[in-house]
Parts: structure tokens; sequence; C-alpha cells
């Protein structure tokens, strides 16, 4: 028979040859082609699994009627047909993701299905090929078989990767931790699902209930709500002794917001803001007029600018610090001294450069006549707190200042049995300095005479040493320089008892509304007593726990030392993993930073090599843990968060809470308190709350009703964390 000669069929057109005729031929094709097919697998050494038909009885009759087929293709063949008489292997379909990748990066399903599509096309060819070219049956038989071999592999394959239990592992489904979903929730999750539904609608309506308002009161912009009490200062009696730039908080917390000034921006960046800030963010012009031929602020298009001057030294502060060090080494900045106080500090430019020479320093000034001085300072990136030297001790322990510092800051010292300069001998530290750099110094006016010997009188009653009196050629102004004792002797040794010593009962840290007093707390005797030794220069003094802390029990239960070592621990652990780099925050903007309940001072520790000051605040109803912050070289307050903070508004970066509002809620407003944060944070600012969840869950609420921005809450048992930023939202 020749093959190569039969007429290739053409579906186009009807064919004329016998249909019956045209079958007989076919089949016996076809029976030929098959019997080739056969004799040439049983003669051929190649092994090739065997197609089995759905129809087939047994796959090992045919196997053992071959006898040839190796075992690795029967498990395939096995796999893929599937054992009828064996429960059917179970395949979860995953609805809730794609497939899984295969090595080339297509999913699996996506594979499965293409190798599906080449087969049926690969037979519709071949049935072609068979029809249309029967002189090459015998090709087309071995092509198609051979085709269908690879084909049933690739099934194998596919069917056997998406199997979760492929042969012999049924038990596997027994496993838990194996099965799917798939399409189907669970239980669980339905009722999940359905409490944060009722918790999103529950706060939608809180967010309801937080009806917000701008407060309408005379200072505007710069709300302070302890110093602007209008209606309290108008009751006061006497104005003689500066009651009137004192505290007289309103008794009810106010809930409203302090509007923003027309034109505000995010404060410029330290180091920059040193010398510059926006005019529209401090729109105050009456210090440039008064003072400005001394250097403190000028107006300069858009900005306002700092020379860094002030009354006592015109020609700029980094001049004058390094005239005191030159005139008194001993004051060594940034090594012995590293705390300080400044009294009547302006715009704050001494404490400012201090910065380069490493110290910090605490100043102060009240709200009046000159205007905005404090917030100057604060929008500077200068620490600073609006306070006065009136009726009341100043927010702060005994015994904690290195040095104290007044450059012509008005106080009458000498006045009221030395009542105010006695304030002072409290606050600073056992051998601490005091210098005065004012016209009684250098001046022979009648009036400074008068006032440098009442002066020298009293400081030489309270044991006072003078240790340094010099005057500056550029700036031709004068400095003295007092030493405090560091014992009693000089005290002992006084003819007569005046300023007279404090009762034994009354503490030297007690500060809190507290009314000063013209008297002198007796120095420590013991070598373990807090401020009977100079603390280890800066910065080992940050690290090392106090040496008084002896036998005293901790905050966390523990022994104090090792009390404060685990704080530390914590704190580098929590803001390295967690502040620096798990919040977003952008620190290069951060500058001015509270903690709004510090304990150890960890937190502002780990912080140390940040461009950023940190106040620490200790709340009135927490362990006075303060003189232990100072005694590391760092500073702070204590303050009651019932109260409002003595600070303008958008004076702070970032705000820390480490569990107080949990704490304060027993007592105060808590809506008050967050008008309060609103009031002191910049806009822009974050604010990061660690506390219960349930009270991190009511905070968050609130700061969503005032439009601020979530940019991480977390939980973990019954601890929770927020981390907020403020925007420019106010109220119409």
């Amino acid at each position: 028979m020749a093959y190569n000669k039969v007429t290739r069929l053409d579906y186009r057109r009807p064919q004329s040859s016998s249909k019956s005729s045209l079958c007989s031929n076919t089949v016996m094709v076809v029976f030929i082609g098959l019997c080739l097919a056969v004799a040439w697998a049983m003669t051929s050494s190649r092994k090739f699994p065997v197609i089995i038909s759905s129809s087939d009885n047994s796959s090992d009759e045919i196997s053992n009627q071959f006898g040839d087929i190796s075992t690795e293709s029967s498990m395939e063949d096995s796999a893929q047909e599937g054992d009828f008489n064996t429960e059917p292997k179970v395949v979860f379909d995953d609805s809730n993701s794609d497939s899984t990748d295969s090595g080339d990066g297509t999913s699996e399903k996506t594979v499965q299905k293409t190798q599906d599509g080449e087969e049926n096309q690969n037979d519709t060819e071949n049935e072609e090929k068979s029809e249309t070219e029967t002189t090459k049956i015998e090709q087309s038989v071995t092509e198609e078989s051979e085709e269908e071999d690879q084909g049933s592999k690739s099934k194998s394959n596919s069917n056997s990767k998406a199997e979760v239990f492929p042969d012999g592992a049924q038990s596997e489904i027994l496993k838990e931790a194996e099965t799917q979903n798939g399409a189907f929730s669970t239980q669980a999750a339905e009722s999940k699902n359905e409490k944060e539904m009722q918790i999103l609608n529950l706060s939608k309506d809180k967010m309801k209930s937080y009806k917000w308002k701008l407060c309408n009161v005379s200072a505007g912009p710069d709300y302070i709500p302890c110093l602007d009490n209008e209606k309290a200062i108008k009751k006061l009696r006497s104005t003689k002794h500066y009651e009137h730039r004192e505290r007289h908080c309103p008794e009810v917390g106010p809930t409203c917001l302090v509007p923003l000034p027309e034109g505000y921006k995010r404060s410029i960046e330290w180091p920059q803001s040193r010398d510059k800030i926006w005019y529209n963010n401090v729109p105050n012009t009456k210090l440039a007029e008064v003072k400005g031929h001394q250097n403190w602020v000028k107006v300069s298009g858009e900005y306002l600018t700092f020379p860094g001057g002030g009354t006592q030294f015109k020609h700029g502060a980094l001049h004058y610090i390094d005239f005191i060090q030159q005139s008194f080494p001993d004051i060594a900045w940034g090594k012995r001294t590293r705390v300080v106080l400044d009294v009547g500090c302006g715009v704050a430019s001494f404490g400012g450069y201090l910065f380069d020479r490493d110290t910090l320093t605490m100043s102060f000034a009240p709200k009046d006549e000159h205007e905005a001085q404090v917030q100057f300072a604060l929008e500077r990136g200068i620490p600073a707190i609006s306070a006065v030297m009136g009726t009341k001790r100043l927010p702060f322990p005994g015994r904690v200042f290195d040095v104290i510092h007044c450059a012509r800051c008005r106080v009458p010292w000498h006045i009221e049995g030395g009542m105010l300069l006695l304030e002072l001998n409290r606050l600073l530290r056992p051998g601490g300095y005091f210098v005065w750099s004012a016209t009684p110094v250098y001046q022979k006016l009648p009036e400074d005479v008068e006032i440098w010997n009442a002066m020298s009188a009293l400081t030489k009653s309270m044991c006072w040493k003078l240790v340094n009196k010099t005057r500056d050629k550029i700036n031709e102004v004068g400095m003295a320089v007092y030493r405090k004792p560091m014992d009693n002797k000089c005290y002992e040794k006084r003819a007569e008892n005046k300023p007279p010593l404090c009762s034994a009962t009354e503490r030297s840290d007690a500060a809190w509304n507290i009314s000063l007093q013209a008297c002198m707390h007796r120095l420590p005797e013991e070598s373990t007593e807090r401020g009977s030794q100079w603390p280890s220069q800066w910065p080992l003094r940050l690290e090392k726990a106090p040496y008084w802390l002896v036998s005293q029990v901790g905050v966390y239960g523990k022994q104090a030392k090792k009390d404060f070592e685990a704080d530390y621990e914590l704190w580098k652990r929590v803001v390295k993993n967690s502040y620096l780099n798990g919040m977003g925050i952008e620190w290069s903007k951060v500058r001015n930073v509270m903690d709004m309940r510090s304990l150890y001072g960890g937190f502002a520790a780990t912080l140390k090599e940040m461009k950023v000051w940190v106040m620490n605040v200790v709340p009135i109803d927490s362990p006075d843990t303060l003189p232990i912050i100072y005694e590391r070289g760092l500073f702070g307050m204590y303050h009651d968060w019932c109260e409002s903070f003595s600070t303008y508004p958008r004076s702070y970066d970032l705000l820390h809470a480490d569990h107080l509002f949990s704490k304060l809620k027993k007592r105060c407003n808590l809506l008050s308190i967050i008008a309060e944060v609103d009031r002191i944070l910049r806009p822009g600012g974050n604010f990061i709350v660690r506390d219960k969840v349930d009270m991190v869950n009511e905070i968050e609420e609130i700061v969503k009703s005032l439009h601020w921005e979530i940019r991480m809450i977390y939980s973990k048992d019954t601890e929770g964390l927020l981390c907020v930023q403020k925007t420019m939202w106010r109220p119409k």
C-alpha cells in the first residue's frame, strides 16, 4: 500500500467517493496503526506511561500486561487518575488568594490551565492530521502517544502540587494547622467584625458629642489659662509682690481651643530657629521697639531675628558666656556646671547659646509688659517657662541647680529680709554659684551703691562667699559670683541667727503652692544625703545612679539603684526600637519635648545625642523623683495636670505621656486635659500615649474629633500605645 499517494481530504466540498468504502479504509488504517504501535512498544527499549481510559477496571492488569512500566510513571498516573477503591483526595481552593507561585513566578493554577489548553490544542491538531494526512499515520500515532504522555505528566505534576494532602497522607486532614477556611468565614471572625462595627458606630456617636469651640478670651492666640484669668486677677487685694503675675487657675479647666495666629507656619527648625523665627507665629513688635538697640530682637521682613544680645550683653551672649568662664574657670561650663537657672531671662539668648557649651538652662520670666519674651524663647527652641519671683516658691525641688544666673533681672533681692534671694538659696546646690550681672555691681550711682551694700550684708549673713567680681570691657558691664557653702559650719558660727534657719520639719523640696519663707534650710551632713557631694562631671552623671540611692525602694519595687538602671535600659530599648523608627516621627523637626510623667528621666536620657531638650514633668501625685532627674544633669518641674501648664500656646513639638491619663481621670476632666495638650502642642507636633487599652481608646476618639492624624496604635493584653500628629484644624 503506497501511503504517500493518498489524496488529501478537502472539507470545503462534498466528496463523490463511497462513504462505506471510506469508513472501511479508515478502520483498517487505524487498526494497522495500533498494531504497529503495540509491536513497537513491546520491542522498543524506551519506557513511557500508558494512557489509561477512565473506563478501565484495573490499572494493575494493564501494567502486568505490558510488564515494562516504570514504578514512578505508574505512581504519577495513579495520582492523576485516582484510586477508586479509596476515598477521593481533598483539594482546597483558597478563594482568598491567588494560587501559589511556581518556579518561574507564575501561579501554579495559571500554569496548569495553560498546559491543559495546550493539550487540547495538540489533540485537535493531531486529529486533523490523521484525517487529512493519512500518509503519515504512523508518525501521527507515535507523536500523539508521546504528547499525551507529556500531557499526562503535566497534569499529574500540577495536580500533585495543588493537592494539600498527597498520597498516603490522608491523616493530615486532622491537623488543624493544615486546614484553610476557603470561602467560609468563622463565628469568631463574624463576631469580631460585628463588635468592631458596633464600637465604630459608638465611636462615631461619641465624636459627634465632642463639640469644640474657640476660646473667646482677650489674650487670643496667646492664651495661658492660669495666667490670663482676668476674673481672678481683678479680685486680688494687692499686686505689691507681683501677685497678678502668678498662677490663678480657673476652677474648671477650659475645654476650648486656642486659635492660631493669622498666617501661622510650622516653626523653623533648630539651630536656624535660634537666630530667626516667623514673624506671623509671634506677631509682637513691642520688644523689638523697646530693646532693639540692645540686640534682643529685630523685625526683618517676614522674620523676627535675634542677634544674641541682652541688656547686659549687647555684643552677644556667646562672648558674655566665655567672659564668665575666663573670669572664673571653676564654673566649667558643660563639665562641673550642667544645669542652670536663668532668672528674668528675656528672650533667653543666654540659655540658647549655653547649648554650645553643653549646658542646659531653665529660663523663666513673667508674662508682663515685656510682651512675649518667653514665647519668643520657646519659638526659638530654647527652654523657658512663664513664672515670677512673687509670693510662692518656684516649682522646683531644693538643692538642684548647679548655677543660678541673673543678668539685670530687676528682682529686688535685698528687700523683706532677702526673701527672694533665700528662694534662690533653696534651689542652689551646696557648693553652687550665683552669677549676678547688674548695675549695682559696677555702677556708682547712689541707688546702685545702696543696693550693693545691702546685697553684700545679706549674702554674708547667708554664708555666701564672693569668689569673683570683675568687669567686661567690651560689654562695659560688671559681674559678681557668689558660692553657697557645702556644710553648716558657717551657719553655726554666725553671731546672729539672721536670716534664721528653717525648722527641721520643713522640707526644701516642697514647692507646689508653698508660700515663700525668709529662712534657710540646713545643709546635708551625712555622706549618704543628697547634696553632700557634687555630682560626677557631665556626661558621666547622666548614666550613673546617684550615690544617695542607698537602701530606698524604687518606684518599680526594686532597690532604688537597680530600679534606676532597669528604667534606663527599658527606655533605651523603647526609644531605639519603637520611637525613633516605628512611628513615622520626623525627628529632624523635633526640638522642644515634654515628658508629661517622668520618673527617673530615662526617656529624656536616651535622647541625649538628639538635638532636642526635654522638660521632665513630675506630677504632684507621682513619686517625687525630680531630684534624681536633676542629679543626672537633666531638668524639669512639678505640675498638677488638672491645671494649665505655665507656657504659651504652641510651645512643644512632642508630648510624651506614660501611664498618665488613667491616673488623672480619677480626679480631672479628661477633655480639659486634652484641650491643654492641644494648646501646648504645635501644629505638626506629635503626641505619644502609653496607657491602659481602654484609656488609649478613649483618647484616640477624642483626638480624632480634633482631626488629628493617627500615626500608630498598638495594643497587647491590657496595655496600649498611641502616636498621633496634630493638624492645623480649628473649629469655625
